[in-house]
Formats: C-alpha cells, sequence, structure tokens
C-alpha cells in the first residue's frame, strides 16, 4: 500500500506521515527513509531535522539517504514483505537532484529518477509492504522567479503527481488537518 502525503511547509504533513506509519505498522519498527541533506553550517535546517529526529521511536530504523540513488537503493534492499517504510520527504530528495542538473542546457530532459522511485514503490505495494511518502505541495504557492525555484517546482510536481497516480491513498494536510483527496484524473 502507498499512502501519499503532501501539505505546504510547517502543515504537519510530517508528523501526520509518522502517525500514519505508526499506525501501520502497530508496533513493529518502521523504516524511515531520511531525504535531506543536512549543512553543518545552516543552523535552522539542523533544527528542522533535529525536531523530526527526536519525534521517531527509538526503535525505527533510519536510512539517512546521501543522494537520490540511495532511496531508490534502499528501497530496494531494506525492506521485506509486510514491513513499513516511511520516505520524508520528496522534496528534499528532489533538491538533491539539482547540483546533478549544472551540466544540462535548458530545456534539457531531467536525470532525476522519477520513472525508477514510481517503479520501486509499485514493486513494494506488490509484495503487501506499507509506504508512507511524504511530500511537499508545490502546487499552491508563487510562481518562483529564478531558474533553480522553477526547476524545483516542475521536478517536484511532476515527481508528486506520478508518486500521486500509483498511491493507493493520498491526503492533503492543511494547517494540521488531514483531507482525504480523490482518485487521480
Amino acid at each position: 500500500m502507498i499512502i501519499f502525503v503532501l501539505g505546504g511547509t510547517r502543515s504537519g504533513k510530517s508528523l501526520f506521515g509518522e502517525q500514519v506509519a505508526s499506525t501501520s505498522a502497530d508496533g513493529r519498527p518502521v523504516t524511515y527513509f531520511a531525504t535531506a541533506k543536512v549543512d553543518p553550517n545552516d543552523a535552522d535546517h539542523q533544527a528542522r531535522v533535529d525536531l523530526h529526529r527526536k519525534r521517531r521511536p527509538s526503535h525505527w530504523r533510519t536510512v539517512e539517504c546521501a543522494d537520490q540513488a540511495s532511496l531508490i537503493e534502499g528501497l530496494e534492499s531494506q525492506l521485506n514483505p509486510g514491513s513499513v517504510a516511511l520516505i520524508d520527504s520528496l522534496g528534499t530528495w528532489v533538491a538533491c537532484g539539482y547540483d546533478d542538473q549544472s551540466t544540462q542546457t535548458p530545456g534539457q530532459a531531467s536525470s532525476i529518477p522519477i520513472k525508477r522511485l514510481v517503479n520501486q514503490l509499485m514493486a513494494l505495494q506488490r509484495r503487501q509492504t506499507t509506504v508512507v511518502v511524504v511530500s511537499e505541495e508545490v502546487g499552491l504557492s508563487v510562481h518562483p522567479p529564478s531558474e533553480a525555484g522553477r526547476w524545483f517546482a516542475d521536478q517536484l510536481g511532476t515527481v508528486n503527481r506520478a508518486v500521486s497516480e500509483v498511491a493507493d491513498r493520498a491526503v492533503l494536510v492543511v494547517a494540521g488537518r488531514p483531507l482525504e483527496l480523490g482518485p487521480p484524473l
């Protein structure tokens, strides 16, 4: 089962995703895939990551994903049928791919492995693995004024739509309130 949780900054999406994963696991450990790269010079980001770490139960296993491939490889190799995983979040996963784009020319196809991620999620779905995927919803914001901002919004929007299409359940968290979403278009 794929449960897709979307929301804006500080909306409660990660907390909701953690609650869904915990309920799905029913006391069993959850494998938490942390996708953020933490810059030791960015105290604000470090504090945000620390908040997430402190909320996780001690029996959960954390897999730090240093790059985009490590998330997919971790999903491929570390989950058994019937297990529960939480990916937090696709926004930081997409951001990890920005540096890889520097050698591309404008308009060139993205190297973000969206299809590979979606295929792995569907393989886990077939194996009766529950995967809670948390992501930022970018479609409700101002149009980014920079090339990097537009790249990020476009890539994350594309990833979100691809994951939503295969998800069994999608939830939008707004101001701490979960809203169940209907089927994809």
